[in-house]
């Protein structure tokens, strides 16, 4: 047995020392020192030892413990400070490489010219308002005078939800005009930006999809000049003093009278080009006094008050503001195109 024990710790002590990692070194630990081990059977047989021996291999067996414990723990300790020291050296950070420099993102050119007509209006003594884009057919048409049968109301021209024509994506933010009027005291003095959709074919100064801000006074005494006077210092705002614009007569049916408003072309300068398809303008926006029966349908009595409103295109004033001559590039998300802003 004495043998045994020695050459159980000349083994064990050997192996420990070359044990490569962490894990080897746990089952070497099992193999010598667990309750199936080496050792653990050879002190199993110390029964079989007279009383005269037991003491003496009874302190051999537990010297031989001890040193294997002792030599297990010096091995784990070194085990793990070399394992440390690799990973430090694999994590290292090299302070004298150039770091990466941090891409920032650009706001879109057509938030920024939002952000601008909102500061613009809120200076005026504008209220901002938000509304649905899934809309009812009540706001979207027959509150504001499109009665069934109205072109603006065919399949063709509108995104419905349902074959009776009562839900549907909003095709301007009109709607909003008529819950203004609805829920709001008078005088109001509103602006209501928000998402539109329209089955129009995509070029250049068109998409199925596209953005609309929509204002509207009502107070006592509210004239066409007040409409056009607040236009035009819009326009010179935001695309500076001297912008030349144009009221052409047009017709919707919730104002009476109705006009259009054009800038100048920003590409051409008036000249013609495909931008502004020869004509030397770009429509921004359709604008007039509020028809009187759209008044009354939202309880307001058109004989003490008037009102006017407007809806512009957000994208074409990104583009009037920027000097973009193609509209889609305002939805493609190339990052060369946004740099830019």
């Amino acid at each position: 047995m004495k043998e045994q024990l020695a050459n159980i710790r000349a083994q064990a002590l050997a192996a420990f020392a070359a044990a490569a990692d962490s894990a080897q070194l746990d089952a070497l630990r099992v193999q010598y020192l667990g309750k199936k081990g080496e050792l653990t059977a050879v002190l199993k047989m110390m029964g079989k030892l007279s009383p005269e021996e037991r003491p003496a291999m009874g302190q051999l067996a537990n010297e031989v413990r001890a040193a294997l414990e002792q030599a297990l723990e010096e091995r784990s300790t070194a085990l793990e400070a070399a394992a440390l020291e690799k990973r430090l050296e694999d994590e290292a950070v090299d302070v004298t490489i150039p770091g990466k420099s941090v891409k920032l993102g650009h706001r879109h050119p057509m938030y920024i010219a939002l952000d601008e007509i909102k500061e613009i209006f809120i200076g005026m003594g504008f209220t901002v308002l938000d509304g649905p884009e899934i809309e009812l057919a009540t706001y979207n048409f027959d509150k504001l005078n499109a009665e069934e049968g109205h072109p603006s109301r065919d399949w063709s021209d509108t995104f419905y939800f349902d074959t009776d024509s009562r839900v549907m994506l909003r095709s301007q933010t009109s709607p909003m005009q008529v819950r203004a009027m609805e829920t709001m005291p008078l005088p109001i003095r509103i602006i209501a930006p928000g998402r539109v959709y329209r089955k129009d074919e995509v070029d250049a100064t068109h998409s199925p999809m596209f953005h609309q801000v929509e204002g509207m006074v009502i107070d006592k005494n509210v004239t066409m000049a007040d409409l056009k006077g607040t236009l035009n210092t819009v326009v010179e705002q935001l695309y500076g003093k001297g912008t030349k614009t144009r009221f052409r007569p047009h017709h919707f049916p919730f104002t009476e009278p109705s006009c259009e408003m054009d800038v100048q072309c920003h590409k051409c300068g008036g000249v013609g080009c495909p931008t502004c398809k020869g004509e030397g303008w770009i429509e921004l926006l359709g604008a007039g006094m509020i028809h009187p029966h759209v008044l009354e349908m939202s309880g307001i009595d058109p004989n003490v008050y008037s009102g006017w409103a407007f809806g512009i295109g957000l994208e074409r004033t990104a583009m009037r503001r920027f000097k973009i001559a193609d509209l889609r590039l305002i939805f493609e998300n190339d990052v060369r195109f946004l740099e830019q802003f």
